[in-house]
C-alpha cells in the first residue's frame, strides 16, 4: 500500500490550558487548510521555540549537539515522517542520508520536529492520519445537513466546541474533542 504523504509546517506552539507542563504543537498542511495538534512536553516546546525565534543558546542544547554531530559526519536529515498514531500518541521516523545511503530511525514526534526545525528538513504525515486526527480550519463554517440523525447532532455540538477551543488556542482541548468526534464517527 502506497500511502500519500502531506508536507507540514509548524504553525504554533502554545501553553496547555488544561495540563500543567504541557504544550500544544500545531502543525499545518502546506498549501492546505488542515492542522494537526500534538501535545508535547516543556523541554521539546522550548527547543522548538528557540529554533523558531532564532535564539542562540549560550551552550549547545541536545538537538543542537545531535545536529552538529550529523553535520560533522556529513549526514543530512532528509525528512521527518509521522507514520502512526495510537490513543493520541504520534510516532515518527527520521530519515537520514549519507552519500548514497538512506537510514530510517524511530523517534518521538516532538524530538523529530525539533531536529527538523534545527536542520531545515521537511516534515510529512500520511494523509490518512491527517484526515483522521487533523482539524480542518474551514470545516466549522459548513452548515449542518437537515437530515442528520441525533448522533450527528452530538457530533455537531462537539465540532462547535472544537472550533471554540481552536479560536481560544486551547489545542489540548481541541485534540481531546477531535478524538471524541472520531470515536462517535466509528459508532
Amino acid at each position: 500500500m502506497n500511502r500519500k504523504k502531506i508536507e507540514l509546517q509548524v504553525l504554533n506552539i502554545s501553553n496547555s490550558q488544561e495540563q500543567a507542563g504541557a504544550f500544544a504543537l500545531v502543525l499545518g498542511e502546506i498549501n492546505g487548510d488542515r492542522q494537526l495538534p500534538i501535545i508535547i512536553g516543556t523541554s521539546e516546546a522550548q527547543y522548538m521555540l528557540i529554533e523558531l525565534k532564532g535564539i542562540t543558546s549560550p551552550r549547545p542544547l541536545t538537538h543542537h549537539l545531535f545536529a552538529s554531530v550529523l553535520e560533522t559526519l556529513k549526514v543530512k536529515l532528509a525528512r521527518v515522517l509521522i507514520y502512526h498514531v495510537n490513543n493520541g500518541v504520534f510516532y515518527s521516523y527520521v530519515y537520514f542520508k549519507s552519500d548514497n545511503t538512506f537510514m530510517r530511525m524511530d523517534a518521538r514526534t516532538s524530538d523529530a520536529v525539533a531536529l527538523a526545525l534545527r536542520m531545515h528538513a521537511p516534515i510529512y504525515v500520511y494523509e490518512d492520519i491527517l484526515e483522521d486526527e487533523g482539524i480542518r480550519s474551514d470545516f466549522f463554517s459548513e452548515a449542518p445537513q437537515q437530515d442528520e440523525q441525533p448522533k450527528e447532532e452530538n457530533i455537531e455540538s462537539l465540532k462547535a466546541a472544537l472550533a471554540e477551543a481552536i479560536a481560544n488556542e486551547n489545542y489540548e482541548r481541541a485534540a481531546q474533542l477531535r478524538d471524541q468526534i472520531n470515536q462517535r464517527k466509528k459508532m
